[in-house]
C-alpha cells in the first residue's frame, strides 16, 4: 500500500508560515492535498471554503482540506485517516502539517515515525522551514527553536527579502548551519509548490528515489573544503558568523548568544561494507548515551550479505524502519554514507562512539 507523503512546515513566530501556506493552496498542483494547522491564522482561508465538513475540516476550492488541532496530534491524524477511509472527506494524496512558531519539529517525525497506525499510512517527504530575513538573525541569537527549525530542514525558505537590502549574511549563516538545506526564497508567499515538494527519500511520482538529492553528503565535504583547505576538519562551532552585527558574539560552542554555535553537521563515510547487527549497536549505543542532542539522521549504507542500499533514518531516539532502495544511485560508489545534524555534540566524540562499537572500523571524515 502506498504511504501518503507529509511535508511539514515551520519556521519562527511571524517568519510568513501561514502566508506561504495561502499562496501555495491556491495552486493547482497542491489540489488532492490535506493541511493540518494548530490554528488558521493571521491570513485568513475564508475566501476559499467550499463548505463546512465538521467543526474543525473545511474543503478549500482547489481541492484541498484544512483542518484544525486543538488537541493532540496523533489524535487528529488518526481522525483525519478514518475520515478519508469512510468518504467523509476527499480521498487526499498528500499532507501538510504547519506547526506554531515555538514549536520543535521532532515530536512531528517522532509520530510519523513510531505511532503503528500513522507510520503505515503516512510517510516524511521533508521538513521546510520559513526564515524571515527581516528578524531571522536576531532570532538565530535569541531563541534555539528556530535554530533547531532550521538545522533539520530539507528547504529553507527565506520571507520578506523584498524588505531588506541584502540576505547574503543571513544565507551564509544558514549554509553554515544546515549546509544540504536548499535556500530558496518566497516574496509574499510566492513559490512553486514543486520546489518543495517531492525533497525526501521517496518521491510520490514513483520515480527512482533521488538518494544523492536527498542525502546531499556533498554539501559537507564541500563546506569543510571550503572553510578549511585541504579536507583537514576543525570544529565548525567556531566559525566566524559575525556578518557585521553592532555586537560581538563569542563564538564558543555554549554560547547563549549564539545558539546555532552549539548546531554541528557533518557526514561520516564507510568503505567498507557494514556489520548490521554492529552497526545497530553502534546506533543504539549512541542513541542511548547521546539521544537528545541527535536532531537528526540519514545516510545510506552498504550491509554485508545486501546487493541494495540500505536507508536510514532517524530524529534523537527514535529511527524510521530501515528501506530497501531499488538500487545504488547511478555513477555512485556502493560506500556507506551517514549524515549528523546535532547539538553539543561534535564530529570526534561521534566518530569514537560508532568506532568503538564498530569494533575499530575506519571511519572517513567527509
Amino acid at each position: 500500500m502506498m504511504t501518503i507523503p507529509v511535508t511539514i512546515l515551520t519556521g519562527f513566530l511571524g517568519s510568513g508560515k501561514s502566508t506561504l501556506l495561502n499562496r501555495l493552496l491556491r495552486h493547482p498542483a497542491m489540489g488532492e492535498t490535506a493541511v493540518v494547522i494548530n490554528e488558521f491564522g493571521e491570513v485568513g482561508l475564508d475566501h476559499l471554503l467550499v463548505r463546512q465538513v465538521d467543526e474543525d475540516i473545511v474543503l478549500l476550492n482547489a481541492g484541498c482540506l484544512c483542518c484544525t488541532v486543538r488537541g493532540d496530534m496523533v489524535t487528529a491524524l488518526h481522525d483525519l485517516f478514518l475520515k478519508r477511509v469512510r468518504g467523509d472527506v476527499p480521498e487526499f494524496q498528500r499532507l501538510a502539517i504547519e506547526t506554531t512558531g515555538l514549536a520543535d519539529p521532532a515530536p512531528i517525525i517522532h509520530t510519523l515515525m513510531t505511532d503503528p497506525l500513522i507510520g503505515g499510512r503516512f510517510r516524511l517527504d521533508g521538513v521546510v522551514t520559513v526564515i524571515d530575513a527581516v528578524n531571522g538573525e536576531k532570532e538565530l541569537d535569541e531563541h534555539i527553536e528556530a535554530v533547531k527549525q532550521a538545522a533539520v530542514a530539507d528547504r529553507l525558505v527565506l520571507s520578506k527579502t523584498d524588505l531588506v537590502e541584502d540576505s547574503a549574511a543571513l544565507k551564509a549563516r544558514l549554509k553554515a548551519l544546515n549546509p544540504a538545506a536548499i535556500v530558496l526564497e518566497a516574496i509574499e508567499g510566492d513559490i512553486h509548490p514543486d520546489a518543495l515538494l517531492d525533497c525526501g527519500l521517496f518521491s510520490s511520482s514513483g520515480k527512482a528515489p533521488d538518494v544523492a538529492q536527498w542525502l546531499r553528503d556533498e554539501a559537507y565535504r564541500d563546506r569543510d573544503e571550503q572553510h578549511h583547505g585541504h579536507g583537514h576538519h576543525h570544529d565548525h562551532d567556531h566559525h566566524d558568523h559575525d556578518h557585521g552585527h553592532d555586537h560581538h558574539h563569542d563564538h564558543h560552542p555554549h554560547d547563549v548568544n549564539r545558539h546555532d554555535a552549539r548546531i554541528s553537521s557533518f557526514c561520516l563515510t564507510f568503505d567498507e561494507p557494514l556489520d548490521w547487527e554492529l552497526f545497530v549497536s553502534a546506533l543504539e549505543m549512541l542513541i542511548s548515551s547521546k539521544g537528545e542532542d541527535l536532531l537528526r539522521i540519514k545516510g545510506i549504507l552498504d550491509v554485508i550479505g545486501q546487493d541494495r542500499p540500505i536507508a536510514v533514518h532517524g530524529v534523537q531516539h527514535v529511527f524510521h524502519p530501515p528501506v530497501p532502495l531499488p538500487a545504488w544511485p547511478a555513477g555512485e560508489p556502493k560506500t556507506s554514507k551517514l549524515v549528523f545534524i546535532t547539538r553539543d555534540l561534535d564530529r570526534a566524540t561521534v566518530e569514537g562512539l560508532l568506532r568503538a562499537a564498530l569494533g575499530g572500523q575506519e571511519v572517513l571524515l567527509d
